[in-house]
């Protein structure tokens, strides 16, 4: 069985500049996903792909290849996951002639993944041969319908209006046994490669999940994102 994993690093972000290459705990950030992807039993392909010959020098160093860069089009601030996986498959296909019959979807922004991640997303997909894809998710430590919802009050002001939940406004947050289970995904995605083409999606509509605790969907977006990770490497000894 061949199992592409697949990175998605592009530059140009605003936020943090150089995101996917500046240094935490001593690597650079797409470091950490490249090492988990190859530690995976299951993976046998790691590639990166990126718009920048930087980055694609850095993800070399550290074992990933890059046998081709991301065209520009498809690395703005709108491009979706599914642009350049698409485009990373295809071309794969032509250039190589190379078809893995499953496709993980990695991103530098989630260091804390490990090997087992990708091995378990590969594994809840091989468990449903119907399954679109997989996704790794993580609990919400915050429940999404603890959120307020706000609506605009004419005057250029915002009123409160209730909660997400549909609770009234007026009512104390409901205890976290009261809510529904939420998850949030963390940025790793397994899929069968025929759905690219079916759905243009690299979900599908059939989706496993697969959970892991939440410090390992910490997602990294933000400068204080950055002290928070390396804080939280100290304490886990990553």
């Amino acid at each position: 069985m061949h199992v592409l994993a697949l990175i998605g690093a592009r530059s140009g972000s605003k936020g943090v500049p150089n995101k996917n290459i500046k240094l935490l705990g001593g690597k650079p950030l797409l470091a950490w996903v490249i090492e988990a992807a190859k530690k995976s039993k299951h993976v046998n392909r790691v590639v990166v792909s990126t718009d920048s010959e930087e980055y694609a020098k850095v993800a070399r160093e550290w074992g990933a290849e890059t046998p081709f860069l991301r065209p520009a089009e498809l690395s703005g601030d709108k491009s979706t996951d599914f642009d350049y996986v698409n485009h990373a498959v295809n071309w794969l296909r032509e250039n190589e002639n190379y078809q893995p019959d499953l496709v993980v979807r990695g991103m530098p922004t989630v260091p804390f993944q490990q090997a087992s991640d990708f091995d378990g997303a590969v594994e809840a997909l091989l468990n449903d041969p119907e399954a679109d894809s997989s996704i790794v998710m993580a609990p919400a430590s915050q429940h999404p319908g603890k959120a307020l919802k706000l609506i605009p009050d004419g005057n250029g002001g915002e009123l409160v209006v209730g909660y997400i939940s549909g609770d009234p406004k007026d009512a104390a947050p409901l205890l976290r046994q009261g809510y529904a289970k939420a998850y949030f995904r963390a940025n790793l995605v397994a899929f069968r490669p025929h759905i690219l083409s079916k759905f243009n999606s690299i979900t599908g509509e059939r989706i496993r999940p697969y959970i892991v605790p939440q410090d390992r969907s910490v997602d990294i977006d933000s400068p204080i994102d950055f002290v928070i990770a390396e804080k939280l490497m100290e304490e886990l000894k990553f």
